[in-house]
């Protein structure tokens, strides 16, 4: 009797303690939902440029301009490329809800030939953290007359 009232007495517990995790999950996601709808939105002018043809070693040179359309301000903690090639810099202060800002990119040709297609993987406060904006374009040998 005694095993028998100390198992149904765990089950409770069981039952009880996943109640419990199921409420305060759904109020946890209530709170991400609300969260989100005041978090800065990283909204870009252009998500991809496309450089056109180059010669092996030209540097070339792009802004991602973008605007915070978001409600709170806009911080930016990381901008990685594909690759040592291509050199992201970005704004190290927060940007204010409808103010701008640009990521410049450049990108180093030397070494490389053909199609490039380099993604630049932006870190920020926003909802998803991460934005991804392309450089395009084709590097051809140089002609000579």
């Amino acid at each position: 009797m005694k095993k028998l009232f100390l198992s149904l007495m765990a089950a409770g517990v069981l039952l009880v303690a996943c109640n419990q995790s199921n409420q305060s999950g759904a109020a946890a996601n209530n709170t991400t939902t609300a969260n989100a709808a005041e978090a800065p939105v990283m909204k870009f002018d252009k998500e991809m440029h496309d450089f056109g043809k180059i010669s092996p070693g030209d540097k070339v040179t792009y802004d991602f301009k973008f605007t915070n359309t978001g409600k709170s301000p806009l911080i930016i903690t990381d901008a990685i490329a594909t690759c040592g090639c291509t050199k992201p810099e970005w704004p190290r202060t927060p940007i204010k809800p409808g103010e701008s800002g640009a990521i410049n990119v450049t990108f180093n040709s030397a070494g490389k030939m053909g199609l490039q297609d380099k993604m630049i993987t932006i870190t920020a406060n926003t909802n998803p953290a991460q934005s991804r904006v392309h450089l395009i374009g084709e590097i051809v040998p140089k002609t000579t007359k």
